[in-house]
C-alpha cells in the first residue's frame, strides 16, 4: 500500500495473479520487503509507480558507462527484472569492513561517479516521486535514498547503488547529506555500538573531503542534514499511517533512535557546519 504523497511501490502479484517465480529472496528493503528475489544473474521486483522515469535514468547511466547501478532487462507495469550486482548490500548487521574509513571514502567516490554520469540526464518530461525541498533541487537527478541497504559492497568498498524508486530532481548535496547520516553516522552516540562510536564529526569531515565538493557545496551538505532527516521520516511515517506493514514495522523499530538522531543533529548543527567548512587536508 502507498499514499499519493510518497509514491511508494505496493506489494502485488504477477499480472496473471500467480506467485512470482521462485528465487532466492534478497534481504533488506521496506516497501518491497519479501518481494525482491534473485533468479540467477537477475533480480525481479515490483515496479515503482514512477518506473518509466526510473528506467530512463538507469538506461542513461548505462549509456554513460556508469557500472554502479543495475540495468533493466525487462519490465511491465507490475514487475521489473534488473541485472544482479555481485556483492553484499549493507543490511544489518553491517560487516566490519563496511565500517572503516576506507569504506566511507568509497561511498563518497561512488556518489561522485554517479552524479557525474547523471549530470547529463534531462529529467524534464517525466513524472517523479516525492520532491525534495526546493532549496536542494539543482536539476540533477539524485538517488534520494542513500542508506546502507541501498548500496552494494565488495571487499569493503561501495561498488553500486540499488533501489532507485525515490530518485528524482535533487542535488549532490542532498544525496551526500543522506549518506552522511547513515555512514558517518550522524546518530546519538548511544545508538552507535561499533568502531565508529565517538567519531561522527571526524568521519563527516572525511566523507566530505572525499566528495571533492567545493566549500559552498560542503556547507550545503551540512545545512541539508536536518531537512534530509525530516524528508526521509515523513515518507516512513506517512506510509505507516496509511497501513503499509513494512513501514509500520520499520517505524516501530526506529522511532526512538530517529528522534534521538534528530536531536543530536540539531544540537550539533554548528559543529557539522564547522566540520564541513574546514580546509580539505586530504590533498
Amino acid at each position: 500500500m502507498r499514499t499519493a504523497a510518497t509514491e511508494l511501490p505496493r506489494p502485488r502479484p504477477s499480472p496473471d495473479g500467480r506467485p512470482l517465480p521462485v528465487g532466492q529472496p534478497l534481504s533488506g528493503g521496506t516497501a518491497n520487503r519479501g518481494r525482491v528475489v534473485r533468479i540467477g544473474d537477475a533480480v525481479r521486483r515490483p515496479t515503482s509507480p514512477r518506473w518509466r522515469a526510473t528506467h530512463a535514468l538507469l538506461a542513461h547511466l548505462s549509456a554513460a558507462g556508469f557500472d554502479g547501478a543495475p540495468r533493466v532487462l525487462a519490465a511491465d507495469s507490475e514487475t521489473e527484472t534488473l541485472t544482479y550486482i555481485e556483492g553484499r548490500a549493507g543490511v544489518p548487521p553491517l560487516p566490519s569492513d563496511t565500517l572503516t574509513d576506507e569504506a566511507l571514502v568509497s561511498v563518497a567516490e561512488l556518489l561522485r561517479r554517479y552524479h557525474r554520469a547523471a549530470a547529463s540526464f534531462d529529467p524534464a518530461g517525466y513524472a517523479w516521486p516525492r520532491p525534495v525541498p526546493a532549496r536542494y533541487r539543482t536539476g540533477l537527478v539524485s538517488h534520494n535514498d542513500v542508506h546502507p541497504a541501498n548500496l552494494v559492497f565488495r571487499g569493503g568498498r561501495a561498488v553500486a547503488l540499488i533501489d532507485f524508486d525515490l530518485a528524482g530532481p535533487g542535488s549532490a548535496a542532498w544525496d551526500l547529506a543522506a549518506a552522511a547520516r547513515s555512514f558517518a553516522p550522524l546518530l546519538d552516540p548511544a545508538d552507535i555500538a561499533d568502531s565508529r562510536h565517538g567519531r561522527a564529526l571526524e568521519r563527516f569531515r572525511i566523507f566530505l573531503d572525499a566528495s571533492q565538493l567545493p566549500l559552498a557545496g560542503r556547507r550545503e551538505v551540512a545545512e541539508a542534514v536536518l531537512a534530509s532527516h525530516d524528508w526521509t521520516y515523513a515518507i516512513v511515517t506517512e506510509a505507516a499511517a496509511a497501513g503499509h506493514q513494512g513501514f509500520t514495522e520499520h517505524w516501530r523499530a526506529v522511532a526512538d533512535s530517529a528522534a534521538r538522531a534528530r536531536r543530536w543533529c540539531e544540537r550539533h548543527r554548528r559543529d557539522l557546519l564547522a566540520a564541513a567548512t574546514l580546509p580539505d587536508l586530504s590533498t
